[in-house]
């Protein structure tokens, strides 16, 4: 599989919507790991290993983008991501901050290895199946640090959900402005954002789903990953049908608001 190369980029175009849906996938992710694992275990275990197992070989075998498919693997992804991450803390009793560290540290030896095989980062070059893998394993480290980073902020440091959400709210926004500014590269600046939507995502679902007597609005875990799910369905609907997070559909009309390319970036 490392020699097949597609014609087109595996991943969607990156603009808003593209935010929108990713931050429901770490919502989802979140209430519906907490929701599986208080309802039976072992249905939690087979959802989050079976289904990421399926949904990455249905990926990873195709040659070409689709949007059910890829948000799937990413839904798939955050269900399993948010059980690996909060499996140290629960087994081995690591503080959140460790795991963050440790996640950080994963990652960035990842973004080196991947850096010095491919030469770019950017999501724009997933034009073969290395790069992919490379892709996706990044992806899966993502939801594990920023797992940890909402549950350091939430409980090591005291902020609670609601808190939590403000402050991953306007730190979601930092890379952008950096962007902007030109102190940040395109790439850079989409991992920085891509990183925080998984605590974003699973600060705001914490809050809507957990009791009052844990910081929450008490709306309960299923009921906001069933509505998650539903949000979910029909904005991925909508993509396929209207085929506009195909790579370069708004790259033009809509530069301002997507992730692009360095410029120096051979991809």
């Amino acid at each position: 599989m490392d020699s097949r190369a597609f014609r087109a980029p595996k991943v969607p175009e990156v603009f808003v919507l593209f935010w929108v849906v990713k931050l429901l996938t770490t919502g989802i992710g979140e209430a519906g790991s907490d929701y599986l694992a208080k309802t039976n275990l072992l249905l939690a275990a087979a959802v989050g290993v079976f289904g990421f197992w399926f949904a990455m070989r249905a990926q990873l075998r195709a040659d070409h983008y689709h949007p059910v498919r890829y948000w799937i693997a990413v839904l798939m992804v955050a269900i399993f991501g948010t059980m690996c991450a909060d499996g140290p803390h629960l087994i081995l009793g690591t503080p959140y901050w460790f795991d963050s560290a440790v996640c950080a540290a994963a990652l960035g030896g990842l973004f080196v290895w991947w850096q010095r095989s491919e030469g770019t980062l950017s999501v724009h070059s997933i034009t073969t199946a290395r790069r992919e893998r490379f892709y996706w394993t990044a992806v899966l480290l993502t939801f594990g640090l920023g797992t940890a980073l909402g549950d350091t902020t939430a409980f090591n440091f005291h902020l609670g959900y609601s808190w939590s959400t403000l402050l991953f709210g306007v730190a979601i926004l930092i890379p952008l402005a950096l962007w902007r500014t030109g102190v940040l590269t395109g790439v850079a600046a989409f991992w920085g954002s891509y990183v925080l939507t998984r605590p974003l995502g699973a600060s705001i679902a914490d809050w809507l789903g957990k009791p009052a007597d844990k910081h929450g609005l008490g709306f309960g875990d299923g009921i906001v990953f069933a509505l998650g799910l539903v949000v979910f369905a029909l904005l991925v609907a909508y993509l396929t049908r209207t085929h506009s997070d195909v790579e370069g559909a708004h790259a033009g009309a809509h530069r301002h608001l997507a992730a692009p390319a360095d410029d120096l970036d051979p991809a």
